[in-house]
């Protein structure tokens, strides 16, 4: 079963100083932190931020691309996680026909805040993390949880680019 949510903010991991994006269910109970690389938590930033640039930027020129072609996004889904990798699908539309690209959960968070469609993950993948969180340290992930469950507007958003 696939579970919306929306993308809370992005913050700094402090441990790693990688960028990691918050994602968030509606009711605010379940939160799946997903780490990316800088270039593509740039793209999420940007979006989030509305800053134009002055020539298009890659997810930029995607949309363009697909808006050009006459392709929509329906919806994307962060579909697994596998060897602490997380997987997406970009579900696509054109001339009536349905289909899904693989692609990097950065990615296809970057495309659907520009083609303004809705984010899915999948239940077996907020199980998965909580267990992989667990497993490698139980006491941390517990604590870990509530502090990404309480997050306030104030500790969102913090990324700088």
């Amino acid at each position: 079963m696939e579970i919306e949510m929306k993308i809370r903010g992005l913050m700094m991991d402090a441990s790693t100083n990688t960028p990691i994006v918050i994602l968030k269910d509606g009711s605010g109970s379940t939160v799946l932190p997903i780490w990316v690389g800088i270039y593509e938590a740039n793209a999420i930033a940007l979006e989030i931020e509305k800053v134009q640039t002055p020539r298009p930027m890659t997810h930029d020129l995607i949309k363009n691309l697909m808006l050009g072609l006459n392709t929509s996004i329906s919806k994307v889904v962060v579909n697994e996680l596998r060897d602490d990798t997380f997987y997406a699908l970009i579900w696509m539309e054109k001339d009536g026909e349905t289909f899904a690209l693989d692609a990097r959960p950065s990615d296809a968070l970057a495309l659907a805040l520009r083609m303004d469609c809705p984010i899915y993950v999948e239940e077996d993948v907020l199980k998965s993390s909580k267990v992989a969180a667990a497993a490698a340290d139980p006491s941390s992930s517990e604590e870990l949880r509530r502090w990404l469950e309480n997050l306030g507007d104030e500790e969102t958003g913090r990324y700088k680019m």
